[in-house]
């Protein structure tokens, strides 16, 4: 028996699949199957029940699975207290990332963070509030940047920063001429939104006076869901409606007319709340601090005050 082998079956256990395993354990297929059937073979057992579909484990595959967290879990604290002592950190960080705030944040912070631990491999996956949980759960993810709270009792969540809406708005709309608005300026009718699973959806919804229910039953208008923000900005732009950004896109704006299109919030400014989640088993504490740090050095200061803020949970 490997640490490998055990690595190997924590793997289909997650993914369900011989091949998606292999791939994410960047092995091919027959070795990661060769390697699982060595074990079984060496124990006289059959881990995994390979006539079902999706593949699942056997009643002692589930106990032998649950031993080789332990045994995976104990390894990592082991070399864990090594690189604390020595403050040098190695290995694979998997990291999940909703989208509206990846291509936004990871340029500010990614490139000091490389420097200062060149041995750390970070692996970022864009995903959803739900796909991020899913993944620490089933330890697919170390742990995940997304806007708080998930209200998870597995799962610890630590503050950011504070980032403000700003709404961006066509010259055609009434609200255009204003320098800046207030929330109550806002009917869900106007919005153009993200489809459902995105939390900046949810959270724009809640910033508007007006019910969803309201914006459902509005059958005189063209209704967009989109995933992605560049084609909100897109649509806004040829005058279909309005929409609400995060502070940090607004940065990386390079349009003039883009720009032209922002309007700030009067006080107090709807904000959103970004943080760090990870399961509480997660041992590289130390690792997630040093990230902490990089993005509380690359960010505007603004975005770390709440005070006179309207925190959208």
């Amino acid at each position: 028996m490997t640490i490998t082998q055990l690595e190997y079956i924590l793997a289909v256990n997650n993914y369900k699949s011989f091949s998606i395993a292999a791939n994410h354990c960047f092995v091919t297929q027959p070795t990661l199957s060769m390697q699982i059937q060595k074990l079984e073979e060496e124990f006289g057992i059959v881990i995994f029940d390979r006539s079902r579909n999706p593949i699942s484990a056997t009643d002692i595959g589930e106990q032998l699975i649950r031993q080789a967290k332990i045994i995976i879990e104990e390894r990592d604290r082991f070399q864990n207290i090594i690189e604390n002592v020595k403050g040098e950190f190695s290995g694979i960080l998997r990291v999940g990332i909703i989208p509206t705030i990846a291509p936004f944040l990871l340029p500010l912070f990614l490139q000091s963070f490389i420097d200062k631990y060149p041995k750390v491999e970070l692996v970022f996956d864009e995903l959803t509030t739900s796909e991020i949980v899913s993944g620490i759960h089933k330890s697919t993810l170390d742990f995940g940047i997304l806007a708080l709270p998930i209200n998870d009792s597995g799962i610890v969540e630590e503050s950011l920063y504070y980032e403000p809406f700003v709404a961006f708005i066509p010259e055609k709309h009434k609200l255009y001429s204003k320098e800046k608005i207030n929330v109550d300026d806002l009917y869900v009718n106007d919005l153009l939104l993200l489809k459902e699973g995105h939390c900046l959806r949810e959270q724009t919804l809640k910033v508007c006076r007006t019910s969803e229910k309201e914006w459902r039953d509005d059958h005189n208008k063209i209704l967009f869901e989109f995933g992605s923000l560049d084609t909100l900005i897109n649509l806004v732009q040829q005058n279909f409606g309005i929409t609400l950004l995060p502070y940090l896109s607004v940065r990386f704006m390079k349009d003039d007319f883009q720009l032209k299109l922002v309007r700030e919030f009067t006080k107090p400014v709807p904000k959103r709340e970004i943080g760090i989640v990870y399961g509480k088993s997660f041992i590289k504490k130390q690792l997630v601090n040093a990230l902490k740090k990089e993005i509380l050095n690359a960010i505007p200061k603004e975005l770390k005050d709440k005070k006179e803020g309207l925190i959208i949970h």
